[in-house]
């Protein structure tokens, strides 16, 4: 009897480096798995790897979550800051610029 496989791909995109990496999996293969055999954890180091996060199709997911085909893994990198703290900035910046002399 042939092994089921499940075909998924592995996202990454940062400013200046974005790839995908297509592959063909054994069905029941876990995010971890493939991220092994997409070798992600042989390109970047270890302490760049630990504050990543994963999901599929955005959303989050852990490490042992099984693949199904068809599955799109995302590696989220951590936000360089705070999002609600850019717009309360740039609120700030333009109340100032708009506040009469």
């Amino acid at each position: 009897m042939a092994v089921e496989r499940a075909h998924v791909e592995v996202v990454y995109a940062a400013p200046g480096e974005q790839w995908a990496i297509a592959l063909d999996v054994p069905q029941g293969t876990t995010l971890r798995g493939a991220l092994e055999r997409a070798r992600v954890f042989e390109r970047y180091p270890p302490e760049v790897t630990a504050v990543w996060s994963y999901g599929i199709f955005g959303v989050p997911c852990a490490m042992g979550a099984v693949l199904g085909d068809g599955d799109r893994i995302e590696i989220y990198r951590p936000l360089a800051d705070d999002p609600k703290a850019i717009r309360r900035r740039r609120g700030a910046r333009q109340r100032a610029r708009h506040t009469p002399r």
